[in-house]
């Protein structure tokens, strides 16, 4: 566990740039005074909002580039452009010398992905990255992935994921054999694409030591807390990401609406406030931000591009307790144990084709 917990932030990323991630992370300052942070990015933009935090000010040191990665940028041209001179990159980079333990960003999620994978490469036994994050659900909190990071994927991908996912899982919720569950459109065995289904039959023949395979799961079960750990490809999972952010916003607009449309309403809002005040931290959405990109060799956080201050806090507490903790090395230690879940997947995978 290290002394201090070294985070670099790339402080040009995302919708708002500094003036979101500097007070964010004097937020996150204020949760974890063992923090050190590397600001990277614009230093005309950066020190006015350090001005305000001057406690953040004595915990940071600041890498300027002026060099930013475009929402609109394609990973390869982000690759070519900001490669070695980006916020983003040298975020990045600050992990791959050691400098930094986590690297923080709101920016292009296909270009941090692509600069993350191509700089600081794959775990052994791992073919893609995939971003995981924590989905709040009715009996507590569950890790979902993958949630955007590639499209598609075959049986071993997905199998990769399930354990990937099981490690963090088993850490972040103290438990010896977290439950996995395989997100389909149905949970008979023969629905679903070839890819998912072929996923399940390996996991059910291998029942590997590391987690607990339940089967097929359907999107509602995502809420109800059905698994630990639910496994999709990057294109469903980023949809069911987005779909299920909407519809808590649509929830409190409504709520906000029919609280207001009476006296007698009003009144029961005055009884109820408390309960009410649960249920928008339970479906606040900045409260889960913040996904991990696994599988790969140092720990790199995805947040939301237009999330607020408070917001970003959160990904840099994401990103704090993967560091303090040492999820990396548990996660590494996990895949690699009684000879390697990964190699006895592969191994599997040739037996059932």
């Amino acid at each position: 566990m290290p002394s201090k917990v070294r985070i670099a932030l790339d402080a040009m990323g995302g919708d708002d740039g500094a003036a979101v991630v500097i007070p964010g992370a004097a937020i996150s300052l204020a949760r974890h005074r063992d923090t050190e942070f590397l600001l990277v990015g614009d230093r005309a933009k950066i020190e006015p909002e350090l001005e305000r935090h001057p406690q953040l000010r004595a915990a940071s040191k600041i890498v300027h580039t002026d060099v930013a990665v475009s929402g609109s940028d394609k990973p390869s041209q982000a690759l070519r452009r900001g490669r070695k001179t980006s916020s983003m990159w040298l975020a990045i980079d600050a992990v791959k010398k050691g400098e930094a333990d986590v690297a923080v960003s709101a920016g292009n999620t296909g270009a941090l992905m692509a600069m993350s994978r191509f700089h600081l490469r794959t775990l052994p036994g791992i073919d893609r990255p995939a971003i995981s994050a924590i989905w709040p659900t009715k009996r507590g909190s569950s890790v979902v992935l993958d949630l955007g990071a590639t499209l598609g994927g075959d049986a071993h991908h997905l199998v990769s994921m399930a354990v990937m996912g099981a490690a963090k899982a088993s850490v972040l919720f103290n438990k010896k054999r977290p439950t996995v569950g395989l997100l389909n459109i149905g949970t008979e065995e023969v629905k679903g694409h070839e890819e998912i289904r072929e996923a399940s039959e390996i996991l059910r023949a291998r029942n590997l030591p590391e987690l607990d395979y339940i089967g097929f799961v359907e999107g509602d079960d995502i809420g109800k807390g059905a698994a630990d750990v639910i496994v999709t490809e990057g294109f469903s999972g980023n949809i069911a990401l987005k779909t299920a952010e909407g519809t808590a916003r649509q929830m409190a607009e409504l709520l906000r609406n029919e609280l207001q449309r009476s006296w007698l309403s009003k009144l029961g809002y005055l009884f109820a406030r408390r309960a009410f005040q649960a249920l928008r931290d339970k479906m606040d959405p900045n409260k889960s931000n913040g996904g991990v990109l696994l599988g790969l060799n140092g720990i790199v956080v995805k947040s939301h591009g237009g999330t607020s201050a408070e917001g970003f806090a959160y990904a840099i507490d994401v990103g704090y307790e993967m560091a303090h903790y040492d999820l990396l090395n548990k996660i590494n230690q996990m895949l690699n144990r009684e000879g390697g879940a990964l190699s006895s997947v592969q191994a599997a995978q040739e037996a059932v084709s």
